[in-house]
């Protein structure tokens, strides 16, 4: 349950359902972060005093939300408008819609470029308001676009390319209110005068797919490929073999029409068309990142195409931010969508589609409830099963209680639309589920247009069918669903994709549920979503985990038909493979203690030259201070000598990282309260000869005013598993009592090199130049530039004989003007650990 209102929140939803709100309504948009804007505007169109109802309520919250460069003259137009009821679509609002996204012409978008006083006339058209058209004249505006010589290209394609003619007809001036079946059908009409029927088109077309598959040999990377692609080890692997390898190749679906595969093929021109459909209700987690490599990935292999679809049909669990980080998942894996689409762009197809399955007597409206469905399915007890008694109701009260569902006359709950399948089938999913239900949230694309909502069931195979998916691929909890997903398409003739499946990734130590990790976010077991100890795919950005390390991980384990739990430490080691070979080397001090060098003088500094890499010679190299005072880390001494530790101990002559000469313990000092370490003295020995090979070797950091050295750390984070079994998602409720108490170490005070900064200045340097060549990328091939995915945490380096680390997104960077960076607070996140060898020495 969310929690309870604030006194002043409490006040702020009264107020907005004094002006129509609904109370549901009312309390959401208190909790918004619209609610300030919405409070102004309602308030300033004096709306508590003279109130709405709460469908113009709901255009009016999205009026606040979208038309806030509009000046107060131009919003209470617009309220006005919605009041006498011109306006009554959230389209002509700001044209949410896909039909209507690059549309210039709505009631935002005309007041933005519009000198007042508004011209009534000229709002209500560009808004169509009170829009009708007869049919003469519909095929009329259609053969004028068709003939409009900036359309020539596309149209002369014939009908492969209808699709794409029918959505751009969509958005232009003359046919952008045009219902979209109407508009659909006549586009089809004046395709059948000038090219003659779809069926002597697609025998042609399919001798074209087929030299199109001859030609296309040798597999090759895809068009819509980021440029920031990711690098697997071996890329194509799972591509090239095992399960992926033995898929059916474009146009071997079998289908029941074959028609319907003529025009797919047309279409697709023989090319491979996957998806990557995701809930936009919860964050992705590393199990997607499966989903997206192999979606993505299989697309790429074979120079086809993957869409990124949401499948947003469920308004009570879906919010903007999930439709945001999702988008932001896909290319910080280095990948960009062919296209991006929704399932709520077909919510009036599907819908016609729903009314078609109950004429052709598949589908019936039934008000039974959950528990007289589960009971007529067996029951908790899997006894007999029985059919609904709506099961055989006359068609026509279907069809009318259908649209009386849809015309908000139920409450959910109340009435649903269910399919007519077969009772008697051992699949469960053929048990006459459900198709349509009632539910009472607005919808973030549609707004409040529709109050019924069609179920994953129902929408996925059609609008895999709608987007011509070649290769509908998912994990094996849906092979259950494959029989369900090709009744549906055969049932209402449409072409019928393949749905294959693979086994999913789980993680050892990761929790995967979004209930369990919405539990884990909102009681504050974690810090959030993307807390670095958690498994989100922005919990691992953030902890500096590379997406090319994620993509090499998924495609060295391979993909198959069977689920397996993988260990952490393969993932693990993939990370730290990764990062061995391409981060910079720097030296941290987490828990520093002073040593005085006796022997050398109060003023004694020298530059020290080091390779960043000493593996990797072209990642150049660095001078740091060498001065009679030093920090090395507490771990690096023991108060008593022994004959396994080879660090610095009373009598131990040990050397420092990359300086001249070996240092002697000498003696130490500590904290009379505590009993710690404060202070060690030792000598340098300047005069020893080359051959002195101390046992032990331990890292440094100096201190140099002059330097600025050391750069002291704020935070430094350091993380092990947030749980303390294996698989804590086998635990059901009682995954909570597996937490490990000690996930989390804070450390404060550590202490690095001064080229910290320089090793910051230049990855956020290579950062800017991946967006730049992505934005070229964009530009070449003419799509929208996607945006930098990248933050702080590009900034990643070995810590000598420490770990992997990272910049926190909490750290503050400070930039001079010629771009070089000197300052700041810097918080440190753990990667993960070096690799120790069995037989390492202490």
């Amino acid at each position: 349950m969310p929690p309870a209102l604030s006194p002043e929140l409490e006040e702020l939803a009264a107020f907005f359902q004094r002006c129509g709100l609904t109370e549901q309504r009312a309390t959401e948009t208190a909790r918004s972060k619209t609610a300030p804007a919405a409070r102004d505007l309602f308030s300033s169109a004096n709306l508590d005093n003279a109130p709405l109802d709460d469908k113009q309520g709901a255009l009016v919250l999205q009026l606040a939300k979208d038309g806030a460069k509009l000046s107060p003259e131009a919003k209470l137009y617009v309220v006005n408008a919605i009041r006498e009821g011109r306006l009554l679509k959230s389209d002509q609002i700001t044209g949410k819609s896909r039909a209507t996204l690059s549309r210039a012409r709505t009631a935002v978008k005309y007041l933005g470029a519009t000198v007042p006083p508004v011209d009534d006339t000229a709002f209500d058209q560009a808004c169509g308001v009170g829009f009708t058209i007869t049919p003469a004249e519909l095929d009329d505006r259609v053969r004028a676009y068709l003939d409009s010589p900036s359309n020539a290209d596309q149209v002369k394609t014939g009908w492969t390319g209808i699709s794409r003619v029918t959505g751009a007809a969509r958005q232009s001036d003359a046919l952008q209110w045009v219902n979209p079946l109407e508009l659909k059908a006549a586009v089809e009409k004046a395709y059948t005068e000038r090219f003659g029927s779809k069926e002597e088109a697609t025998k042609k077309a399919k001798a074209q797919a087929e030299q199109a598959k001859k030609e296309a040999k040798a597999p090759k990377a895809s068009t819509s490929a980021a440029v920031a692609a990711p690098a697997a080890e071996s890329p194509d692997d799972m591509f090239a073999t095992g399960w992926l390898s033995r898929l059916h190749k474009p146009g071997g679906n079998e289908q029941k029409y074959p028609e319907r595969m003529k025009e797919h093929l047309a279409w697709t021109g023989g090319k491979v068309f996957t998806r990557f459909p995701p809930e936009p209700n919860g964050f992705l987690h590393i199990g997607h990142s499966k989903a997206i490599a192999v979606n993505f990935g299989y697309a790429k292999y074979h120079k086809g195409h993957c869409y990124l679809r949401y499948d947003d049909t469920n308004p009570e669990a879906e919010e903007q931010i999930y439709f945001d980080k999702i988008l932001e998942n896909v290319r910080w894996l280095g990948y960009e969508p062919y296209q991006i689409t929704h399932s709520s762009d077909h919510f009036q197809e599907l819908y016609d589609l729903a009314v078609l399955l109950i004429k052709k007597g598949l589908a019936y409206t039934s008000n039974d409830t959950a528990e007289e469905i589960s009971a007529q399915r067996g029951g908790k007890d899997h006894g007999p099963r029985h059919e609904s008694k709506d099961r055989n109701k006359p068609i026509e009260q279907s069809l009318a209680e259908f649209a009386d569902m849809k015309a908000g006359k139920y409450e959910p709950g109340q009435m649903v639309l269910r399919m007519k399948q077969d009772m008697e089938s051992s699949n469960p999913t053929m048990w006459d589920i459900i198709a349509y239900r009632v539910l009472s949230k607005p919808h973030h694309r549609t707004g409040t247009e529709w109050c019924i909502y069609p179920t994953y069931d129902f929408t996925h195979c059609l609008c895999d069918s709608f987007e011509n998916i070649s290769h509908s691929l998912c994990t094996t909890e849906f092979i259950g669903a494959r029989t369900a997903y090709e009744w549906l398409c055969d049932a209402l003739e449409v072409y019928k994709p393949r749905q294959s499946e693979y086994g999913r990734l789980t993680l050892e130590g990761a929790i995967t549920s979004k209930r369990k990790l919405l539990k884990l976010v909102t009681e504050k077991h974690v810090s959030g979503w993307d807390d670095p100890r958690l498994h989100t795919l922005v919990a691992l950005k953030r902890r500096g985990v590379p997406p090319a390390a994620i993509i090499s991980f998924v495609s060295g384990l391979g993909v198959s038909v069977s689920a397996s739990l993988v260990q952490i430490s393969r993932f693990d080691q993939t990370v730290r493979s990764h990062l061995e070979m391409t981060t910079p080397r720097l030296s941290l001090v987490l828990r520093p203690i002073k040593v005085t060098l006796e022997g050398l003088p109060d003023d004694y500094c020298i530059e020290v030259e080091k390779l960043y890499h000493p593996k990797d010679p072209s990642m150049g190299t660095v001078k740091v201070p060498f001065t009679r005072e030093v920090y090395i880390d507490e771990d690096d001494f023991r108060a008593e000598a022994s004959k396994d530790f080879f660090r610095l101990a009373p009598g131990a002559t040990v050397g420092l990282l990359n300086a001249p000469k070996p240092i002697t313990y000498l003696s130490h000092e500590t904290d009379p309260t505590t009993g710690k370490v404060t202070h060690i003295v030792c000598r340098y020995e300047a005069d020893a000869p080359a051959s002195l090979k101390p046992k032990g070797w331990i890292h440094w950091v100096a201190k140099s005013a002059a330097h600025k050295s050391p750069v002291e750390v704020h935070e430094t984070r350091l993380f092990s598993r947030l749980f303390k079994s294996d698989n804590p998602g086998a635990l059901g409720d009682k995954y909570l009592e597996d937490l490990n108490p000690d996930s989390l170490s804070v450390v404060k005070g550590a202490l690095i090199e001064t080229a910290v900064w320089d090793v910051v200045k230049s990855s956020l340097r290579r950062a800017k130049e991946v967006v730049e060549l992505r934005k070229a990328e964009a530009a070449k091939n003419g799509t929208e530039a996607p945006p930098n995915v990248e933050g702080l945490e590009v900034v990643r380096f070995q810590a000598n004989r420490v770990a992997y680390f990272c910049l926190d997104s909490d750290s503050k960077v400070e930039e001079n003007e010629d771009g070089s960076v000197g300052g700041g607070e810097l918080v440190l996140n753990l990667i993960t650990s070096l690799k120790e060898d069995k037989g390492k020495k202490a």
